[in-house]
């Protein structure tokens, strides 16, 4: 267990190391050099509106496997999920403490975590079937394997769609039970006919809102590629955002300087560009400092208050207390 939660870390090391002994530290200052107030307003504005339509799809989410979850401690939290994610080296940190912290104010963590789970895996499958969509309309270093993605993508949706409509079964065995679980998730929580199209358009539009934070990227690292050129790229790109990494760092970076070199743009442009990508949207999220922090100070305080408690009535006064 604790060798493959290395595993993650070390490969974003290695790619991030690769990086740099390819193209040398000058893309990476380029990136954060290249970031004026006009690039990081835009960013905050795209990532606010990004962050609503996410924490609508939880919303949605969560209802639907029967837990309450208002709209604007959706917003709060997602930010502060965000904000934790670009903070923590296991880039899912905050994904986790959103869904346990849910978990905890309904009464049953478990669920909480399914509900942040099929949320985020709702929003996956989108990003792909949107990616397999743009990738096989606008050229791209990888257009003439899209056919053969675009199948392998089809036979997966459909396989999804068919286990959410899955009957619940009677088998009592363990492997019977997670089964029906998955099954009964998928079909109350995203299949649900008055749930699916707000969550493909939530999801659509978060899709669209990371699209326009990496152009917004590519400008300010001096990337001056029309829209038809870049967009399939900011796809390649924001698709290796999802695998393992440290904070986010290492996948993104090499990802995007093969995709800018292959299609003849230059890798340092591409590094510069995914540099400039994070810094972006971690200033995006700051917002989500502020959740933690409001968070924290009562629980601090409530903590304080039950270590004088005990410190004056002693452990049996404490106890009786």
């Amino acid at each position: 267990m604790s060798l493959r939660r290395w595993i993650g870390p070390a490969v974003s090391l290695a790619i991030l190391a690769v990086v740099v002994w390819r193209l040398g530290t000058g893309p990476f200052v380029a990136g954060v050099e290249g970031i004026d107030a006009r690039a990081v307003l835009a960013a905050a504005a795209i990532f606010f509106l990004t962050t609503l339509c996410a924490a609508w799809r939880w919303t949605i989410v969560s209802r639907g496997l029967g837990l309450r979850l208002s709209f604007p401690a959706a917003v709060a939290a997602y930010y502060r999920a965000v904000f934790l994610n670009l903070l923590l080296p296991a880039g899912i940190a905050g994904d986790v403490h959103r869904g346990v912290a849910h978990g905890r104010d309904v009464q049953d963590v478990g669920l909480g975590l399914r509900a942040v789970w099929w949320e985020r895996a709702a929003g996956q499958v989108v990003q792909v079937v949107l990616a397999v969509a743009i990738l096989l309309a606008l050229p791209s270093p990888v257009r003439s394997s899209m056919p053969f993605v675009a199948a392998g993508v089809a036979a997966a949706v459909i396989a999804v769609v068919l286990v959410g409509r899955a009957g619940r079964g009677d088998g009592s065995s363990r492997w019977a039970q997670i089964r029906s679980t998955v099954s009964s998730d998928i079909r109350d929580g995203v299949l649900r006919r008055n749930a699916l199209p707000a969550i493909l358009l939530a999801s659509a539009l978060v899709f669209v809102g990371h699209a326009a934070t990496f152009v917004v990227a590519a400008r300010t690292a001096g990337v001056d590629a029309p829209l038809t050129r870049l967009v399939p790229l900011a796809v390649l790109a924001l698709l290796a955002v999802v695998l393992p990494s440290i904070a986010g760092w290492g996948p993104r970076e090499g990802a995007t300087a093969w995709v800018f070199a292959a299609a003849g743009l230059g890798a340092d442009r591409g590094a510069a560009t995914a540099v400039a990508y994070g810094v972006l949207v971690l200033a995006a999220s700051l917002p989500g400092a502020i959740v933690l922090v409001v968070g924290w100070l009562p629980r601090r305080r409530e903590s304080r208050a039950r270590s004088r408690r005990r410190v004056v009535l002693g452990p049996e006064g404490a106890a009786d207390a």
